[in-house]
């Protein structure tokens, strides 16, 4: 009686459907680990341009002969400058968290010397001062000023998980159309100004606490994606050598 081997030989089509789809899991992780090299230049690449644009000279903030075709990506952290009469009476007020704790960040609206406004976020306020600056922020100095910042896109609807209830005043986030219906102004800028950092200023509110950071994990997928492409073609190679033949 002729006993049957205990670990048959794998059949032909069983292999090729193995080596086949071995073949294309290492194509795949190759294309996806060459896609994040390209993904990784071009994270590269903008932050070495947000950064130009952060420690730049500023520049005149765009007007409203710009607006029609304002191009978010290609402005965000401008540092730019505008000369506005200050609204000192009409503050709102988004919820923040910064490395000073949990709070508010406070928006004033700048109506520019052309007639357009731009909300201009002033910084940061503790949850103490809050009701303090409702009730006695007052213009000190009525008149035209210059101001510096950043200029940061709109953040319309709210935020995680948390929608603005301008019915309320209550805000979640930076959404510069929403607070100014709320606050009946029109001709506004479809983004907002962080200010900077002024060491005359009094503590609070507290400019220039912008975060520019961009998370950059690209180099790590790309290793990770590579690394499963030469494990696909050990396989590969692993099961092509069961499919030869003993040498006798």
């Amino acid at each position: 009686m002729v006993e049957e081997p205990a670990n048959p030989p794998r059949s032909r089509l069983a292999r090729a459907v193995v080596l086949a789809a071995l073949a294309l899991a290492f194509a795949g992780f190759c294309a996806l680990g060459a896609w994040q090299v390209k993904r990784l230049a071009w994270k590269l690449d903008l932050i070495e341009r947000v950064e130009s644009r952060v420690h730049a000279v500023p520049t005149e903030a765009p007007g409203p002969e710009t607006w029609a075709a304002f191009d978010a990506k290609g402005n965000e952290y401008r540092h730019v400058y505008l000369y506005g009469e200050i609204y000192a009476w009409m503050p709102a007020y988004t919820q923040a968290v910064t490395e000073q704790g949990p709070g508010y960040w406070m928006l004033l609206p700048y109506k520019t010397e052309q007639g357009w406004i731009v909300w201009v976020n002033k910084g940061f306020v503790p949850p103490d001062y809050k009701r303090e600056f409702e009730q006695k922020m007052v213009d000190p100095a009525p008149g035209y000023r210059r101001i510096t910042g950043l200029l940061r896109v709109t953040e319309p609807g709210g935020g995680f998980l948390r929608k603005n209830d301008p019915a309320n005043g209550r805000w979640f986030s930076r959404d510069v159309e929403a607070i100014s219906a709320a606050n009946h102004l029109g001709n506004i800028a479809p983004y907002f100004v962080d200010a900077d950092y002024d060491a005359s200023a009094p503590q609070w509110p507290r400019g220039g606490m912008t975060v520019v950071k961009f998370r950059n994990s690209h180099l790590s997928y790309a290793l990770t994606w590579f690394a499963l492409a030469l494990l696909a073609a050990f396989a590969f190679w692993r099961f092509a050598r069961e499919g030869r033949p003993s040498p006798r």
